[in-house]
């Protein structure tokens, strides 16, 4: 059974997406700059609502998009998104896959993992790693998002988002404290507030691999470098890992 992660706070993902997507997007452009389109498809592992499935499709207009999303609300928006739109409509495909049991195109040209692999055990990464070196050409991206906390440290509870919605005020809160070795507990906390008060609230927790681009290379025998540096706790950090030629 693979967990999914993001069911008890869906509904409020889109403000997050909208967030992360400002942050992600230029980083995103620069490691995919020069993908071959006829290398293949571009392989989006964790697609979430499709906000970076729509920048890979800007960057790469010639280029099918395999999104593959195992979380069925966050998928539903995906579909949603998709289907609005008439180019990704024709070449984005949407798998429910996850990263374990994901099956790939015989050739790829890029792949994006973003809020995944911190979440995948080290043998499930370096299953992962063999897969994708055997479908992905050498010098083709593999782009990768980690959490950038750069070592795993307890945070207190901070407030990440703060917006407006009709009537009603939307918080989002976290912290993280750390568990064993790399590995961190994440708690978030949704608040929804009207008239100042709290009307309800949604918590989750997770635990989440503290991983750095240097170790994600050596664990997958790739050639890594960063492409993108945090701005605040647990904003994205975006690096870009290689397939060796032979």
């Amino acid at each position: 059974m693979v967990a999914d992660y993001y069911t008890a706070s869906a509904e409020f993902y889109e403000m997050v997406a909208a967030r992360h997507v400002l942050t992600s997007a230029g980083p995103l452009r620069t490691a995919l700059a020069g993908v071959d389109p006829a290398h293949g498809p571009v392989v989006e592992i964790g697609a979430g609502t499709g906000r970076i499935t729509e920048v890979i499709a800007a960057a790469l207009p010639h280029s099918p998009i395999l999104a593959a999303e195992p979380s069925t609300p966050m998928r539903a928006m995906l579909t949603s998104r998709v289907v609005g739109k008439e180019d990704l409509r024709r070449r984005v495909t949407i798998s429910a896959e996850p990263a374990q049991h994901l099956r790939l195109p015989d050739s790829v040209g890029a792949v994006v993992v973003f809020g995944v692999l911190g979440h995948l055990t080290q043998d499930e990464r370096i299953a992962l790693w063999r897969k994708l070196g055997e479908h992905v050409p050498p010098g083709a991206p593999i782009v990768v998002e980690l959490m950038g906390t750069g070592t795993a440290k307890a945070i207190p509870p901070f407030r990440m988002l703060r917006e407006r919605i009709g009537e009603q005020t939307y918080e989002w809160w976290t912290q993280a404290e750390p568990v064993e070795g790399d590995l961190l507990r994440w708690e978030t906390t949704w608040k929804v507030l009207r008239d100042g008060e709290v009307v309800r609230s949604t918590r989750d927790t997770y635990m989440w691999e503290n991983l750095s681009v240097a170790r994600l290379a050596e664990e997958a025998g790739m050639d890594g470098r960063l492409v993108g540096d945090p701005g605040l706790p647990g904003a994205p950090e975006i690096g870009v890992l290689t397939v060796r030629g032979a």
